[in-house]
C-alpha cells in the first residue's frame, strides 16, 4: 500500500449514489464484456509515466481485470494534455461515448480554473456522460497542482454533489500528506503537476480504494433521480465541434487528411494555411463559439484573425507563436459567449506569414454550444 488507509479514506469526497456502480459490478461478476473509459487532460493521458500501462487510468483498468476475472474488459483512454472540460464536453461523443462505455472517470480539475465558464462546461460534461445511452457508472477524480494545492474544486465540487457522483480528491488525501511532510513532492512529480510512476500508483490506489468501498457496500441505492433543472445555464451539454468532415467555406485553407492514431494525436482532421489572405468560414447556430488552433514554440509563426458576423465585433487575433517550450499547444480561443443561440458566421483569415516560418497555421476545429 502506497498511501495509508487514513489518507485513502480522507481522499474520498463522496461515495455518492452507488446504483450504477453496483449494477456494473454485478455485470462484471456475471462475466459480461464491459468498456472502461477515462476522459481528462495530460494526467489521464499518462504524461510523465514511463510506460502507458503505468498511468493511473490503465492501473485502474487492471483493477477491474483482477477483481472480476470472469469478465472481459476494453480500455478507452481519451485523455489529451493541456485541454479543459470545454474541449472535453465537445469531443466526448467522438473520443469516448462512441465506444459505449460502461464506466467513466472524468478528470479536469487541474486543467480547468475556478471560473464560472468551467462550472458550466464541467456540468455539461457530467450531464452528457451520465445521460448517455449506455448508462455508464461515472466517477470524478480531482487532481491538484502539487506545489500550490490549486485546482478547480471550487467550481467542480458542487456539480458532483448535485448529481451524487462518487468522487476522489488528491487535495483531500495525498496532498494533505504532502503538506504534513509525510510525502515529498519531488518523489512523486518532476514538475509539480504530472505524477511520475509512483504518483500514478497513488492516484490508482485512491481510485480503486473508492471502488472497493463501493463494491463492499451491502446496500444498493435506488436509481438516481436526475434533476430536471441544471445548476448553470447548461449551454454545453450538447456541445459539439466542427472538423474537416463538416461544412466549411475554403479559400486557401486545405484539409489535413493525415491519419490519426488516437484521441491524443490531435493535429489531424483540421485545416492548414500558409499564405496571407487564405480564408476559411463557417455558419452555425450557437451561443458559445471557440476556435481551436495550434500554437508552436518553433518560431517564427503564422498569425491569423477571426472575425465574427462580418466585423460586428473587434477581430480576435490568433497568434501561432507559443511562449512555452514544452511543445505544440492545442489552444482554445473563445470568440462568442452569449446566453442564447443565434445564427452566426465566423471567418478566419491569415494575416502574417513571416519569412522562414516553420509550420503552417493549423486550425483543428470550431467548438460550439
Amino acid at each position: 500500500m502506497l498511501l495509508s488507509k487514513e489518507t485513502l479514506e480522507r481522499g474520498i469526497v463522496r461515495l455518492g449514489n452507488n446504483y450504477r456502480l453496483k449494477k456494473l459490478f454485478d455485470r462484471a461478476k456475471a462475466g459480461e464484456s464491459l468498456t472502461i473509459g477515462f476522459l481528462g487532460g495530460s494526467i489521464t493521458q499518462g504524461s510523465v509515466a514511463s510506460d502507458e500501462k503505468l498511468c493511473y487510468a490503465y492501473r485502474t483498468f487492471e483493477w477491474f481485470e483482477k477483481t472480476f476475472p470472469k469478465a472481459s474488459f476494453k480500455y478507452v483512454n481519451a485523455g489529451i494534455g493541456g485541454t479543459t472540460s470545454q474541449f472535453g464536453v465537445s469531443r466526448a461523443d467522438r473520443d469516448l461515448l462512441s465506444a459505449d462505455p460502461d464506466f467513466v472517470v472524468i478528470e479536469f480539475s487541474v486543467n480547468d480554473s475556478n471560473d464560472p465558464l468551467f462550472k458550466e462546461t464541467y456540468e455539461g460534461l457530467v450531464r452528457k456522460v451520465f445521460r448517455y445511452r449506455s448508462e455508464p457508472a461515472v466517477v470524478v477524480l480531482h487532481n491538484v497542482c502539487y506545489d500550490t494545492g490549486v485546482n478547480a474544486e471550487e467550481v467542480h465540487l458542487p456539480t458532483g454533489e448535485y448529481y451524487s457522483i462518487p468522487a476522489a480528491s488528491v487535495k483531500w488525501g495525498e496532498y494533505a500528506d504532502i503538506e504534513k511532510g509525510l510525502i515529498k513532492r519531488e518523489d512523486i512529480t518532476p514538475d509539480m503537476l504530472h505524477p511520475n510512476d509512483l504518483g500514478h500508483g497513488m492516484l490508482a490506489e485512491q481510485l480503486t480504494f473508492l471502488l472497493e468501498k463501493e463494491l463492499e457496500a451491502k446496500d444498493t441505492d435506488e436509481e438516481f433521480a436526475f434533476p430536471k433543472e441544471p445548476l448553470t445555464q447548461n449551454r454545453f451539454e450538447h456541445a459539439d465541434r466542427i472538423l474537416n468532415d463538416g461544412e466549411a467555406n475554403l479559400s486557401g485553407f486545405e484539409k489535413d487528411l493525415s491519419p490519426k492514431q488516437a484521441s491524443w494525436d490531435h493535429f489531424h482532421n483540421g485545416w492548414t494555411a500558409v499564405k496571407p489572405g487564405d480564408k476559411i468560414s463557417f455558419e452555425l447556430d450557437a451561443a458559445v463559439i471557440a476556435v481551436q488552433y495550434r500554437k508552436t514554440p518553433e518560431l517564427p509563426a503564422i498569425k491569423a484573425v477571426c472575425v465574427l458576423d462580418g466585423n460586428k465585433t473587434a477581430p480576435v487575433v490568433l497568434d501561432g507563436a507559443f511562449d512555452e517550450t514544452w511543445g505544440d499547444c492545442l489552444f482554445c480561443e473563445t470568440v462568442l459567449n452569449d446566453k442564447k443561440p443565434e445564427k452566426h458566421t465566423i471567418e478566419i483569415t491569415v494575416t502574417e506569414a513571416p519569412e522562414g516560418f516553420v509550420k503552417p497555421f493549423y486550425l483543428l476545429s470550431v467548438l460550439y454550444a
